[in-house]
């Protein structure tokens, strides 16, 4: 592996739409329609959102975004390709995300992610992010949902 970087990216773009339609599918096997909460590509194009690519060299190798919601920064779409899996590329892309935030003065950042992903648990336990209530449209009875955030 070269040096993976993280660069702003755009999710209509081919490898963006590829590695979020991935993200999609497997989201799509592991929950029900209704307790999956991503948002479209297009949507992801929206002003208020900062979309990252992880790459090394030409190949995307995962992506997340931050949506600023003037309250809280939300992470959206974080993934990272399987073969590019514990090789540190979702540190980097979380490492991206909490700069960003920072940047934009967030007092805090929250996600919301699926019951069992306990990879991705790991991932935010790690940068800091701890359980927390249900916010923004999410429902406080979902049973897929896991709601977690970080202070900055």
């Amino acid at each position: 592996m070269t040096q993976v970087t993280i660069e702003t990216g755009t999710p209509t773009a081919p490898d963006a739409r590829a590695l979020l339609q991935a993200s999609h599918d497997l989201m799509g096997s592991l929950f029900p329609q209704e307790a999956n909460h991503f948002l479209s590509v297009e949507a992801l194009e929206a002003p208020h959102i900062k979309f990252f690519l992880a790459k090394d060299g030409n190949a995307s190798l995962g992506c997340a975004a931050l949506a600023n919601h003037t309250t809280f920064g939300e992470v959206k779409s974080m993934y990272v390709d399987a073969t590019a899996r514990n090789r540190g590329v979702a540190d980097r892309l979380m490492q991206q995300l909490v700069q960003e935030a920072k940047a934009q003065s967030l007092p805090c950042m929250k996600l919301e992610t699926g019951t069992g992903l306990d990879a991705a648990h790991r991932l935010y336990e790690r940068h800091g992010f701890s359980d927390c209530d249900a916010f923004g449209d999410y429902q406080a009875d979902a049973p897929y949902s896991r709601y977690m955030e970080l202070t900055l």
